[in-house]
């Protein structure tokens, strides 16, 4: 009766043990495959503009903004020092953002000239880390969530995709522009930080790589600009923020 009675116990613990390690398997799988748009994540590199569309948030309609590509010009009027997008001081440029604070700001060295309030993950996380630009789009179409949390957005403008070691560029998680709503300084986003359209075009014309094309590659002559993601960020006169956990 004792070794029938060891015997399942035996059973039972091993039960256990393989159900634990099916389960957290399952979980670091399914972590590794989150990205920011869990429908298009970056599906298309190439510039997307539609036409006569409409785009999906919250179960509401919203208008699509039109872009014609045509109409742009090549350079455009854009921060810091210099008033044309320059590759000689793309090394000077950074890019922090304050999850704390809903707040944006670039940096040229250790001079702030430029803030705002963006939003960021309240669906999906917004990672915390350093990253770096790696490819600029100046429309595309993000897509993903079910149900009441469904959404089909196209012709989001400026976009900047971020990557880093621990998070891979199939990722998707980007800086773009979002017409869809209008709540800024609060967490509105899957992943990606939102900024207010001129905003966008404003950071998506100063940070490199340099972008005369409507999808432009980082490269070796023209690196993207670094990114922080910080919990929280302490200021320090004269010297570069600081990230807090």
């Amino acid at each position: 009766m004792k070794q029938k009675t060891a015997l399942v116990s035996v059973l039972l613990l091993t039960l256990v043990i393989s159900s634990f390690v099916y389960i957290t398997r399952k979980l670091n799988s399914s972590e590794k495959n989150l990205c920011a748009n869990s429908i298009t994540c970056v599906g298309n590199l190439s510039t997307v503009v539609e036409y006569d569309t409409q785009a999906t948030f919250l179960g509401e309609t919203v208008p699509v903004p039109p872009i014609n590509l045509a109409l742009e010009t090549s350079k455009s009027v854009v921060l810091g020092k210099s008033t044309e997008v320059e590759k000689s001081n793309s090394q000077e440029k950074h890019i922090y953002i304050d999850l704390s604070k809903q707040k944006l700001y670039t940096f040229e060295k250790d001079q702030k000239i430029f803030e705002t309030l963006v939003s960021t993950g309240k669906w999906g996380r917004t990672p915390v880390g350093e990253f770096k630009i790696w490819v600029k789009i100046r429309s595309t179409t993000m897509s993903g969530g079910s149900g009441s949390d469904y959404y089909y957005l196209p012709n989001v403008p400026y976009v900047m995709y971020f990557y880093n070691d621990q998070v891979p560029k199939a990722r998707g998680y980007g800086l773009h522009g979002a017409y869809w709503h209008n709540n800024f300084g609060h967490e509105m986003s899957h992943g990606c930080v939102n900024l207010r359209e001129t905003d966008a075009k404003l950071i998506y014309d100063w940070a490199s790589p340099t972008s005369f094309k409507s999808t432009t590659h980082a490269s070796s002559d023209d690196p993207g600009t670094p990114i922080s993601i910080c919990n929280q960020i302490q200021f320090q006169e004269g010297l570069k923020p600081l990230c807090l956990e």
